[in-house]
């Protein structure tokens, strides 16, 4: 399985449920995640250049891990799958981060209950924060 961001010669309208794999070589389910990287799609040709050489690098990095990847410029998302493994999301996106700080890892509601929790932060706080203010 490629774990680049490269097309494999796809064709751009084949949707992400049937390219990213469920399952790795022995059966086992995947974990799938997403990262933002607000403004990529509308960012100039050299930026975006620079955002997947980024990538490029923290895929290299995890080449291990991650099984699939894929950069949509249209919505400025990055899908991984990767096997399961306690904090390698966690990892992946502070790598991320580290190359591109404006990425953001997308969690869903219950991961972030748990981390508020956890934290003591208001949930009402959280929601002050959304999505279209980011891609603005």
């Amino acid at each position: 399985m490629a774990n680049n961001l490269s097309s494999m010669g796809l064709s751009p309208g084949t949707p992400l449920w049937k390219r990213a794999p469920s399952c790795d070589e022995q059966g086992k389910p995947l974990s799938d995640f997403m990262m933002l990287i607000p403004k990529l799609g509308k960012a100039p040709q050299l930026k975006q250049q620079q955002v997947f050489q980024s990538l490029q690098g923290v895929l290299e990095r995890f080449h291990d891990e991650v099984v699939f990847a894929d950069l949509n410029l249209k919505t400025s998302l990055l899908w991984v799958s990767a096997k399961p493994q306690r904090g390698l999301i966690l990892s992946f996106a502070e790598a991320v981060r580290a190359e591109i700080p404006e990425a953001l890892l997308i969690a869903n509601q219950a991961e972030m209950l748990v981390r508020d929790a956890i934290q003591g932060e208001s949930p009402k706080r959280r929601f002050r924060w959304c999505l279209p203010k980011l891609l603005r």
